[in-house]
């Protein structure tokens, strides 16, 4: 599989724009799934022309959790491509949307793909099945890492997490994986990196993850 980080806080490769938000592109058995928007559409077509990414040829559309930084996005992407998109149950989500479905629960979206469900009623996290184990993609961690690695854990073995993971201390909880990508709005993003420095893997646009 691969992950392409299309928005960050930061910049990983010259050329694209940073800004407070998260969005990034999940390829897996020839699916493109767009993970997030970020908070603003013309800075994610702005990033997803500077990576060659079509947006026409996105066919579905994860969103982690309602808040601005998240979802800012959607409404200019759905307007150049009408895709099925999976919201959190508590969130209206947009009409814009070829279908919208709404996940609750942990829920298989299709074959290696998941859903954690929402989670303390905010926030899903995106489960992918690899040959390896779980790599597990985060909006921002409000429910906790912990609540999501558990969640996760029912469809497999975690083996990465990558995203926001906000006020996050308890470290240990990564002791047991084998990449960690820290983006967004992760606070104690220098104390991640400089315990974990063998398995941890630089955010910012523009960073490919192949796994």
């Amino acid at each position: 599989m691969k992950i392409t980080i299309i928005y960050d806080n930061q910049v990983f490769k010259k050329g694209l724009k940073a800004d407070w938000g998260f969005a990034s592109l999940i390829e897996i058995n020839n699916r493109r799934i767009l993970f997030d928007t970020g908070a603003d559409g013309t800075i994610l077509l702005y990033n997803m022309k500077k990576l060659n990414i079509e947006p026409r040829s996105i066919e579905e559309v994860f969103i982690s959790h309602s808040h601005w930084d998240h979802t800012g996005g959607l409404t200019d992407f759905l307007q150049l491509k009408r895709s099925v998109v999976y919201i959190p149950f508590s969130w209206a989500g947009s009409s814009l949307a070829k279908e919208t479905i709404k996940i609750k629960e942990p829920t298989e979206i299709d074959e290696d793909i998941y859903s954690t469900g929402e989670l303390l009623n905010i926030e899903q996290s995106l489960v992918v099945k690899t040959e390896k184990g779980l790599v597990i993609i985060a909006g921002c961690s409000h429910p906790g890492v912990g609540k999501i690695l558990q969640s996760a854990s029912q469809f497999g073995k975690p083996l990465a997490l990558i995203g926001g993971l906000h006020g996050f201390r308890e470290f240990d909880l990564l002791n047991d994986l084998e990449l960690v990508c820290a983006t967004h709005c992760t606070q104690f993003k220098s104390e991640i990196k400089s315990r974990f420095t063998s398995k941890y893997i630089e955010g910012g646009a523009g960073q490919c993850i192949l796994l």
